[in-house]
């Protein structure tokens, strides 16, 4: 028999062994082809070309991360699956098989696999391409037509960079077995992550994984308005050094010394899968952390997008606060806008106030300048103008030394505490007491850079000794009047000057504006990448306990031999495999909380919701993994013909 003919033998009689391999595969690389079907197709180019660029970015660092992902997940399952065929490979040199030739077996054999899975991943990425769009669009609320296209550079993109990745690890594999020795092939399934570890080692790892852990918790969510993302890091670096001293020494302390309490390990039959239990926990800690850590990032790439999107909708809505908006030193700006208005449109509300200019400095002459001024508004003008808009102002007026900052919102901030410096401002220092991120001046409050609200004496005070003041005009078109946009935008523009004596800035906000579209398929693009690392994880954690199951086979034969009844050893391996999934989950929920925790901070945003959300997704996803670990692992100790 040829080796090809082996190889296809083998890989059919295994096949159920692959399949979790082979599936996991198809699915990341139908979700890579998809992705490279959009960067070449036309689908974004009605939301304009600087969307479709930044969506093309995004798109480009997915699949970055997916390819990051991909070659650790190959290089992860090529070793399990290769130590667990190592047994089965060594009886060949008792054949007469020579290394090499086992090593071109196996060579073969892997392929088989990969091509299968890059097969199964391309066809069905062709068959819903279309629906993968659709979904994207739907997600995203993007308005963007779905069409049937496939793209032949995308299919030579996806096949070339997993057949690279995947070459390389089954030559790998190749490599391994020409240098393994018979004993090394036969002993590899017992060799696998286990370390042996005293107590006391355990007992220094656990109270280092939990300093370490605590430590990370508190940089994540440490305010600071310039070391965010020095602390950023640190928490991320630390969290995961944490999750693994926890996985490989406080979880296992624990359970050890659950056992050596006799009325815990002999009550309800714990003895037959606890000490089990401890000794997988020692066995697959690596395995254990690596699923939690990726729980932690797909929980947070899911807040993420979902912060995210609700921070765009946040700015829209504030920069849309008004239509349009006027900053003049003309004292008559609001009669003449007016006229303007005056039967070309219907005016939902306005307001008219006026802007101090604190500090002596000449009437400036572009519009930039007046960024880097102090503008100050009284509190009964703030009032009066949040009135007329709808919009609450719940704030008591500022001391006589306090004042009121009115900022804007920014769609990531590095600043996560509320702390405001000082300002002087014509000579006086006033303390920061608020920083008011409601549009109560609309768009402006992000054009003008230094605008604060100060008590009515105060305003009163500073106007006596500088009088120059800007005043500000502010209009809000009906939805059904934007139409007349461009007319009354291009009349407005008569008006504007830039000269020293006749100073007008004009604000317009195009209400069909699609600025920003590209937040949206960030959006799904995380939601995507949620559920390729949640169901990674859960493939990940099927395939380490189906391949120690078979380790197990003797071990359960004797117990049916002992007379243990078939229900009991199989509520034993339900028992065992589901607290091989809770821990990481407990862990993963713990983490994760504080992860998104802190990126509600940044976002200024809360995040709860998605937070419960999301492990509920994770919970859902980890149980029916769960299911199928325990389904076929039962019929993999218990019901096998022969339990050899």
């Amino acid at each position: 028999m040829s080796i090809i003919r082996l190889a296809f033998f083998n890989f059919k009689n295994s096949f159920k062994s692959y399949l979790s391999l082979i599936l996991s595969l198809a699915f990341t690389i139908l979700v890579f082809f998809n992705f490279q079907n959009i960067i070449y197709s036309d689908v974004f180019v009605l939301l304009g070309q600087r969307n479709k660029d930044y969506i093309d970015m995004l798109i480009e660092v997915c699949l970055v991360v997916l390819l990051c992902f991909l070659f650790f997940f190959l290089w992860y399952a090529t070793n399990v699956f290769l130590t667990r065929r190592k047994r089965e490979i060594g009886i060949y040199i008792f054949m007469g098989m020579s290394n090499r030739k086992i090593g071109s077996l196996y060579l073969v054999e892997i392929s088989f696999v990969g091509i299968t899975a890059l097969a199964m991943g391309i066809g069905f990425g062709v068959l819903f391409s279309a629906l993968f769009q659709m979904i994207m669009g739907a997600v995203s609320d993007l308005a963007v037509d779905v069409r049937f296209g496939i793209s032949a550079k995308a299919i030579k993109m996806t096949s070339v960079s997993f057949l690279c990745m995947y070459l390389f690890f089954a030559l790998k594999g190749f490599w391994n077995i020409t240098r393994s020795s018979v004993l090394n092939m036969i002993m590899a399934a017992k060799q696998n992550e286990y370390l042996h570890v005293k107590p006391i080692v355990l007992l220094l790892k656990a109270i280092l994984g939990i300093g370490v852990l605590v430590l990370g918790y508190y940089y994540a969510n440490k305010g600071s308005r310039y070391d965010t993302l020095t602390n950023a890091l640190l928490a991320v670096i630390l969290v995961i050094i944490g999750v693994y001293l926890l996985f490989g020494g406080l979880i296992p302390l624990v359970f050890q010394l659950l056992v050596s309490r006799k009325r815990f390990l002999y009550h309800g039959q714990r003895c037959l899968w606890v000490n089990q239990t401890i000794f997988r926990m020692r066995k697959n800690y690596r395995t254990y952390a690596m699923v939690c850590i990726m729980g932690i990032c797909s929980v947070s790439a899911l807040a993420t997008g979902f912060a995210m999107r609700n921070r765009y909708e946040n700015l829209v809505a504030f920069d849309n606060q008004y239509t349009f908006q006027f900053l003049s030193s003309q004292s008559n700006i609001a009669q003449t806008t007016e006229a303007i208005l005056d039967g070309k449109c219907t005016v939902a509300y306005q307001s008219s106030l006026c802007a101090l200019v604190a500090d002596s400095e000449p009437l400036l002459s572009s519009y930039t300048d007046v960024q880097q001024m102090h503008l100050l508004l009284s509190y009964s003008d703030i009032v009066q103008a949040a009135k007329a808009a709808g919009v609450t102002f719940a704030f008591d007026e500022p001391a006589n030394d306090e004042v009121y900052y009115l900022s804007h919102l920014v769609l990531l901030s590095f600043i996560t505490n509320g702390e405001a410096e000082p300002v002087t401002i014509a000579g006086k220092t006033y303390r920061q007491t608020q920083r008011i991120m409601i549009p109560y001046l609309g768009y402006l409050q992000k054009e003008l850079g230094c605008l604060y609200v100060v008590s009515d004496r105060e305003y009163e005070r500073l106007k006596e000794k500088n009088d120059l003041i800007y005043y500000i005009c502010n209009y809000k078109l009906k939805d059904d009047d934007v139409f007349n946009f461009e007319e009354i935008r291009m009349a407005f523009d008569t008006i504007v000057s830039n000269t020293e004596e006749n100073y007008t800035a004009r604000v317009s906000i195009d209400p069909y504006s699609n600025e920003g579209e590209w937040i949206k398929a960030l959006h799904s693009l995380c939601i995507f990448m949620f559920l390729v690392f949640i169901v990674a994880s859960g493939c990940i954690m099927f395939m380490k306990l189906y391949n120690d199951s078979f380790e197990e086979i003797q071990r359960y034969a004797v117990l049916k031999k002992l007379g243990f009844s078939t229900e009991t050893l199989s509520a034993s391996i339900a028992h065992e495999l589901a607290t091989a999934y809770l821990l990481p989950f407990a862990v993963m929920t713990v983490s994760a909380y504080f992860s998104v925790l802190s990126l509600g901070k940044m976002m200024r945003a809360d995040l709860f919701s998605v937070y419960v959300v999301s492990m509920a997704v994770v919970s859902v996803m980890f149980m029916l993994f769960c299911v199928l670990s325990i389904t076929v692992c039962q019929k993999t100790l218990l019901f096998a013909r022969d339990n050899r």
